[in-house]
């Protein structure tokens, strides 16, 4: 039996490119027009933080992407991305427990909050939000990959994980360091798989991942992390 260090990432890998991208083009038409309901969604996220504080926003942004969380655990991971990996059933409960998590700190007062700055920073971390709702489906024809596997923000993982670290980039409170964990650790996940599938597009998610994070913490120094 081999030594374990003479492993490599691509002797875990339980399926090829083509599987994987066959099977998010299968969940899109099952879903469809989902897709259109989740991006709805998104733009109203976007909406409701381009004009924080206004009444609402520190509970249905949460609310919203809290939702979504607990739909991809479901109908991604253990409905479809099971059927591939077995690894799936594990990540779905984690994926839950980030929804759930943020439905609760929308329902508690000041846990969460959203106070726009209006200055650089601000600027950034909604242009991030923009590019994981519009950009992140334009990914796949870039890729030479056809429509139908392009990952959509509310059905597929990444573009959800890399949008809700966005609007945390916006967000102060206690739930905030609660709510960060979970979505950092799938885009390093998704960035390693996708690197062992040679994909072109492995480095985004968790790019968004540090961008997201460089802004947070840019906001605080700067003073819009304080109430």
């Amino acid at each position: 039996m081999s030594e374990w260090w003479t492993y490599t990432l691509s002797d875990f890998l339980l399926f090829s490119p083509r599987v994987y991208y066959r099977l998010i083009e299968l969940h899109n038409l099952a879903l469809w027009p989902a897709q259109a309901l989740t991006l709805i969604v998104g733009v109203a996220i976007f909406g409701l933080l381009l004009r924080a504080p206004a009444r609402g926003t520190d509970r249905l942004v949460p609310a919203l992407l809290g939702v979504l969380w607990v739909w991809i655990a479901w109908a991604f991971f253990w409905e479809r991305y099971a059927t591939i990996n077995w690894v799936a059933p594990y990540v779905a409960p984690a994926f839950a427990l980030q929804g759930l998590l943020l439905i609760c700190s929308g329902m508690v007062r000041a846990c969460l909050t959203f106070a726009a700055n209006r200055d650089a920073f601000d600027r950034a971390g909604l242009v991030l939000l923009a590019f994981t709702l519009a950009g992140y489906p334009l990914l796949a024809p870039l890729m030479g990959r056809p429509w139908l596997s392009a990952e959509v923000f509310g059905i597929a993982p990444d573009p959800t994980a890399a949008a809700t670290l966005a609007a945390l980039a916006l967000a102060q409170g206690p739930a905030r360091w609660l709510t960060l964990p979970i979505p950092l650790l799938w885009c390093a996940i998704t960035g390693a798989t996708l690197w062992t599938m040679e994909a072109g597009d492995f480095f985004v998610a968790p790019l968004a991942a540090l961008a997201a994070v460089a802004i947070g913490q840019a906001r605080r120094r700067g003073g819009g992390g304080r109430q």
